[in-house]
């Protein structure tokens, strides 16, 4: 009976030790420091540029921090390269000429994330608003410094975020929270301008036929007169 006692000890003292240990190692990666930093540009065409860094303070000397993985639709739209800086190590990604749609991929490209981001972009006539939300709840509190900062092509109109100038905002998104992002600012659609400028010219061609047509009927109206052979 007492044998079976301290078996039993000796099971749970093992399983004690074992749970400390595994809390031990999983210390560091819970209470490590993460810096994910979000910019964006939106030109007057609709199109989306910026970059994208994802670090954290290594844990060893191998250690290389988050990998940032482009989807395959996007390749040759964003490069990819080794981020090393203030203690922090990761990856930076930097793309040009994205589309809205292209942006709500972004969300996918690190498979190590802690934490979730979805951004959507959205056109209403002379209007483009920005849906965002990041689910840092499982980001570490202490040590962790998240941002997400955006400029638009026009003055910004309404927003829940920190204005830094009449056209750039900023959100410093708190870990361990879930935090909404939205801004609404009105530039002309580029595919009504497109339609302008083209109509513009199509009327452009329409009076240089009808200066044309006009004229030649008016020579037509009005032939030169001919003069009599003074021989005659």
């Amino acid at each position: 009976m007492q044998s079976t006692t301290r078996e039993s000890r000796s099971r749970n003292h093992r399983r004690l030790l074992s749970a400390l240990t595994l809390a031990l190692l999983l210390a560091p990666l819970l209470t490590g420091c993460l810096r994910a930093q979000v910019s964006m540009g939106v030109s007057a065409d609709d199109r989306v540029s910026g970059q994208i860094i994802a670090a954290t303070i290594p844990t060893s000397d191998t250690d290389t921090g988050p990998t940032l993985t482009p989807p395959s639709t996007l390749a040759n739209k964003i490069r990819v390269s080794e981020y090393r800086q203030d203690g922090y190590v990761g990856s930076e990604a930097r793309f040009d000429d994205l589309t809205f749609g292209d942006v709500q991929t972004l969300g996918s490209m690190s498979d190590q994330a802690v934490g979730s981001f979805q951004l959507i972009f959205q056109r209403s006539g002379d209007t483009v608003s920005l849906d965002g939300n990041a689910d840092l709840q499982s980001v570490p509190t202490q040590g962790s410094d998240v941002q997400f900062t955006i400029a638009f092509p026009a003055r910004i109109g309404t927003t829940n975020g920190t204005r830094e100038g009449d056209n750039i905002i900023t959100w410093k998104l708190p870990p361990g929270e879930i935090t909404a992002m939205r801004a609404e600012v009105n530039y002309p659609d580029p595919n009504t301008r497109s339609f302008a400028g083209w109509a513009g010219i199509v009327g452009g061609v329409t009076i240089g036929v009808a200066a044309i047509v006009g004229a030649m009927a008016w020579v037509n109206r009005n032939p030169p007169v001919r003069r009599r052979n003074s021989s005659a």
